[in-house]
């Protein structure tokens, strides 16, 4: 029996000449006598996973066949990490009036910039400071910003949470964890 393929999908790759085999000729730059045209890049947007399905029959004599091969893209969309940010950031100077004088328990995590978990609480701890707003405060400080209440908390490690009350520090939690494991701590100095 013979088979006859009747449409093949092929992906498009592609890679950037090696700049020392460029030349250019009246007709444009060339590599091994072929033009290429113009390289345009993409704005980098973030990851979007995404699945595509890429089709193809078959023909084996006078019976037809669809089949449906699986194929993944990969499509690049911006994500604007600064407008998520909701919970104001603290400085030195404004601790012993935000946090220290507060009137409600306040929740501070003490992170830097390049710090990879830092940026993977961002968001619960924005969450949170949605969930409980009114009943806790919640601020970030950049130790970088501001080493010296860094210092002074002996915060050797971020992210750091540290919660207070009353002007004293109640409780600290490092590293990143989970929301339900900031929650509870959060909901037991509620109940106090």
């Amino acid at each position: 029996m013979a088979s006859l393929l009747d449409s093949v999908t092929v992906t498009r790759v592609f890679s950037l000449p090696i700049a020392a085999s460029i030349s250019s000729t009246s007709a444009g730059p060339s590599v091994s006598g072929r033009r290429i045209s113009p390289v345009r890049f993409l704005e980098f947007r973030g990851l979007k996973c995404s699945q595509s399905l890429v089709t193809h029959s078959a023909s084996l004599g006078a019976n037809r066949r669809s089949r449906a091969a699986r194929g993944g893209r990969i499509a690049c969309e911006a994500q604007d990490t600064t407008a998520a940010v909701e919970v104001p950031n603290l400085s030195d100077s404004e601790w012993q009036t935000q946090v220290l004088e507060s009137d409600v328990p306040v929740l501070v995590e003490f992170w830097a910039p390049w710090c990879g978990p830092c940026r993977m609480i961002h968001p619960i701890v924005d969450q949170l400071a949605k969930d409980f707003a009114g009943k806790f405060k919640f601020y970030k400080i950049n130790t970088d910003e501001s080493p010296n209440t860094a210092n002074r908390y002996g915060i050797r490690s971020v992210p750091t949470v540290m919660i207070f009350k009353d002007g004293d520090k109640k409780d600290s939690i490092i590293g990143a964890v989970p929301r339900e494991t900031l929650e509870k701590t959060i909901e037991r100095f509620l109940v106090e």
